[in-house]
This record gives C-alpha cells, structure tokens and sequence, in this order.
C-alpha cells in the first residue's frame, strides 16, 4: 500500500490581532458573531455539539465541537458530504489563541485535505485570509 495516498494537507493562517484573547473569544463562539465574519451557524461552544455552517454558494458543513479551552483553543470538525470525491471534505479546524503583548497571536489550520482536493485545498487557502480579515474588521467595531 503507497501511504502517500493517504498523506493530507493543512492550511495554516497565522495572524497578530491587536485586541485579547478574551475579546477574539467571543467572536469565535457567539453564533451572530460567527456569522458576521465566516457564515451562518448554530453553534454552541460545547464539546459533542453538531452544528452546521450554511455557506454563501449553498453549501451546507456538518460539524462536531471537538475540543474547547476557553480563551486558548477551539476545534471542530468541518465535513462538506458530496457525491464528488474531490470534494468529499472530512476536515478539522482549529483556533489557537496565545496571548502577546499587544494582544493575540491567532493560529487557524484546517487539516485533512486529500491530494485529490486540490479545489477545496485551494478554496481554503483563498477562504480563510478572507475570512481572518473580516474577523479583525468585526472586532475593530465591537466592544
């Protein structure tokens, strides 16, 4: 058996957010906040939770809580089911908050691309620095 046939790529988005650990939080797991910066959802930050995430194209993501550390971690799984292998999705993605200085180091990786996904790879790469930039623009004009 080729284990490079079972090997799966990341995408990983790192970013220095000018505001605490605290603040990022809450615009991390309060579903009207969620939406405002990523997509529609009923989520609930509650490990075991299954939630969707209805996407702008119509795409509907079937996720679980996976682990929560308030104000530190946050992961989910992020599953698109399609008749389509190539974009068939079963992936994680996890929020890593470290507290800086001047505010909060954000780590997002999304986990568990297979090679044959090189659209929702590539979707993903594109996809999150849009959606990390609209999440500063959010906490820029909350409290």
């Amino acid at each position: 058996m080729n284990d490079s046939a079972q090997e799966t790529r990341t995408v990983v988005v790192e970013r220095e957010i000018s505001h605490p650990p605290e603040k990022l939080w809450r615009a991390l797991t309060q579903p009207h906040l969620i939406e405002e910066w990523l997509m529609k959802n009923d989520f609930d930050p509650v490990v075991g939770h299954r939630f969707n995430i209805s996407a702008d194209w119509g795409g509907v993501l079937d996720c679980e809580v996976l682990a929560v550390e308030p104000h530190k971690t946050l992961s989910y799984s992020w599953n698109l089911a399609h008749k389509d292998p190539a974009f068939d999705l079963r992936s994680v993605v996890t929020f890593t908050l470290t507290p800086t200085p001047t505010g909060t180091h954000l780590r997002m990786e999304q986990a568990g691309f297979r090679p044959d996904q090189r659209r929702a790879y590539g979707g993903a790469k594109v996809g999150w620095p849009q959606f990390l930039e609209k999440l500063e623009e959010l906490l820029a004009r909350t409290d």
